[in-house]
């Protein structure tokens, strides 16, 4: 499974980076917006920022909802680097767009996904990716983790490529089940990621281990 940072943040890109386990990055305009960053120019050149940074799929979303638009934004995203992947949403043009683009070679990742339909829509369509809500669909009580099992043996049993990529991930154990019900990608924020490092057995484990070093040093 691979592993995407959900965050504009270069700090935080870098770190998650340095890591050695950070496939690549996903953005959006709210995140973009938190960063301080506006403005097509500014946001553009970010994403170049980004991209120089990770050698990986960085995700870029269009920010038009209506098909011509679409295709505007996403042929200029797609040019600013080689690693850029279009990020369009799940609706009606947003399936036309991403035909589109499929048929032009642009890759894209479907987003704002909520059901196994919609999941179907995008595969068809041609996405690269389909990005399923996890956390927003917890918010509103039903399961989001039942909804990564419900694309991952539709997309099995039709055989369909395009990779499912849990998104709105905010936990380690959200990562956890992504992985255990067969997610291709998760894309969380950073303290989401390291806290998979996290574990009492771990910290008391260590503890003992340097104390005992400790005793043997002074003996």
């Amino acid at each position: 499974m691979k592993f995407f940072i959900d965050t504009a943040n270069l700090s935080e890109i870098n770190e998650a980076n340095e890591l050695g386990i950070l496939d690549g990055v996903t953005t959006n305009p709210s995140l973009m917006a938190k960063e301080g960053i506006s403005g097509e120019e500014e946001v553009n050149e970010h994403y170049i920022k980004i991209c120089n940074l990770v050698n990986g799929d960085i995700s870029a979303e269009v920010i038009s909802t209506n098909f011509e638009g679409m295709i505007i934004e996403g042929q200029k995203l797609a040019k600013l680097h080689e690693n850029i992947v279009v990020k369009v949403p799940m609706i009606k043009d947003g399936v036309k767009a991403i035909k589109w683009f499929s048929d032009k070679g642009i890759r894209t990742n479907c987003t704002l996904v909520f059901s196994p339909g919609q999941a179907i829509l995008a595969a068809k369509a041609g996405a690269d990716y389909v990005s399923p809500f996890v956390g927003r669909i917890d918010d509103i009580t039903w399961d989001g983790m039942e909804l990564i099992s419900q694309i991952s043996d539709i997309y099995t049993t039709q055989g369909y490529h395009t990779e499912i990529l849990a998104a709105s991930i905010r936990t380690p154990k959200h990562i956890v089940e992504s992985a255990e019900l067969g997610a291709d990608v998760i894309t969380a924020p950073l303290k989401s990621i390291l806290g998979l490092l996290n574990h009492p057995l771990t910290d008391i484990g260590l503890a003992k281990f340097l104390a005992d070093h400790e005793k043997v040093s002074k003996s």
